[in-house]
């Protein structure tokens, strides 16, 4: 253990402060924790009852996985103040699977995701190698362009809605989306950390000022529900949906360890390649029991990081608070049903500037630590997008190809994973000359 594991603990403040912290974390991480399960039950035609269900066990599990993390042991948790949740790069991918499979094949693959994760954990330092910023970048460019019909469909009132792209949804939906990005010019620190959560709320409030909130869900919801396996029944497992989920935790892993070592930084510890394999385990197993519970996949969110870093409170009880509110949240579906509050059209502004950020995640790694005067690096990022999109937007063109081929061809993610994959071996081998000498780290984490 480092001397910063052996201070910790100490409560030198008032327990209200600490409090205040913890809640503090849980607000920074709200917004990106809700609107996954939002996405993703909509997208699905989920009912009331079980939307509120999907977003009250994903408010536990992020607890759940947070507090995995902070307390350390020989296996798992890296033992640092990191905060949990939802992890963005897997709402495409849970929705296609959900599309062509049906929803038990969604959680067949996270549960064989965390799985891969626990079990190979200790060699992803190895791994990691295969996804350079060059392949990263471009993964997490895929994913946020193939995101953008889904926001501009929730903003035009819900597919197939009868009033899809009226006046009204489409003045939500834009208000809510400049007013967020007012909020970014003229706000800081923590005002502009959660500018979604205040768009989503002042949205909501327009919205019921003109008669389109449905408080219903919050009428019907109880104060209380217990916990439940496979609630969406028994997990299935199908090869290209498990590979499929499999690419977003290398992606996701790639991140996390940026953010480990970022926060390394902050807090003067020297991370190894153990420390790092405890917190790839911790999230292995969280996205384990996520499945489990019908939840979702998670990861370390950058954005409570920088948090710590504009609080200097770098102590882990704090976070423990932060986790343990989690939890208690998860229990209660009225609290978890006012989520529901929340329109389509309102929703789909913000999704618009939240998937964008996704966009420009990607597109920062790849112009701040690629060498994209190098015409290699060029044609890796071209043909990996294109062929991601292309497939996306086109997936029947390769329908007549045999189905151990369509494994790879039948999600965009995979088919633009694996071209930039094959692309960079052959270019730039293992040795990774892509990444510039300059760029070391970035001054502030990307967000997650």
């Amino acid at each position: 253990m480092s001397k910063v594991d052996n201070h910790v603990f100490q409560r030198n403040r008032h327990p209200l402060q600490t409090f205040s912290l913890g809640l503090q974390h849980v607000l920074a991480m709200y917004a990106g924790a809700v609107i996954v399960p939002i996405i993703v039950g909509s997208a699905l035609g989920f009912t009331s009852e079980q939307l509120t269900y999907l977003i009250g066990i994903d408010l536990l599990m992020c607890g759940i996985a947070t507090l995995l993390q902070v307390f350390t042991n020989r296996f798992t948790g890296i033992g640092m103040p990191v905060v949990l949740g939802c992890a963005f790069q897997a709402v495409t991918p849970m929705i296609a699977i959900g599309s062509d499979f049906g929803i038990p094949y969604i959680y067949g693959s996270i549960i064989a995701m965390g799985l891969f994760v626990v079990l190979f954990g200790g060699l992803f330092g190895k791994l990691i190698r295969l996804f350079p910023p060059v392949v990263t970048g471009s993964v997490v460019t895929i994913i946020g362009v193939t995101l953008i019909p889904v926001a501009f469909n929730d903003l035009g009132g819900g597919q197939g809605s009868p009033d899809f792209g009226n006046p009204e949804n489409l003045l939500l939906g834009f208000g809510v989306l400049i007013f967020i990005v007012v909020m970014n010019k003229f706000s800081t620190g923590f005002l502009r950390a959660i500018s979604i959560l205040v768009g989503l709320v002042v949205g909501t409030i327009a919205a019921g000022l003109m008669g389109k909130v449905d408080f219903t869900p919050v009428m019907e919801a109880g104060w209380f529900h217990a916990v439940q396996p496979f609630y969406f029944g028994t997990p299935k497992f199908n090869v290209t949906a498990v590979l499929t989920m499999i690419i977003v935790a290398m992606v996701n892993i790639a991140e996390s360890t940026g953010v480990f070592m970022a926060l390394g930084k902050i807090l003067n510890r020297d991370l190894d390649g153990k420390d790092l394999a405890r917190g790839y385990r911790a999230e292995g197993l969280a996205i384990m029991i996520g499945g489990v519970f019908n939840a979702f996949p998670y990861t370390t969110y950058s954005q409570n990081v920088g948090l710590i870093q504009m609080s200097r409170v770098k102590t882990r009880d704090v976070i423990v608070v932060a986790g343990g509110l989690l939890v208690l949240l998860g229990f209660v579906p009225k609290f978890a049903a006012l989520a529901q509050l929340i329109p389509h059209s309102v929703l789909g502004g913000a999704m618009v500037a939240m998937f964008g950020m996704v966009v420009s995640s990607g597109l920062r790694m790849l112009g701040s630590q690629v060498d994209m005067n190098r015409h290699e690096n060029l044609i890796i990022i071209a043909c990996s997008v294109g062929m991601g999109l292309g497939v996306t937007v086109v997936p029947e063109i390769f329908e007549s190809l045999p189905d151990t081929l369509r494994i790879l061809t039948d999600n965009g993610i995979v088919a633009g994973t694996f071209t930039a994959l094959l692309l960079n071996v052959l270019f730039n081998g293992l040795k990774q000359p892509s990444v510039k000498a300059e760029a070391h780290h970035d001054e502030e984490p990307h967000v997650a």
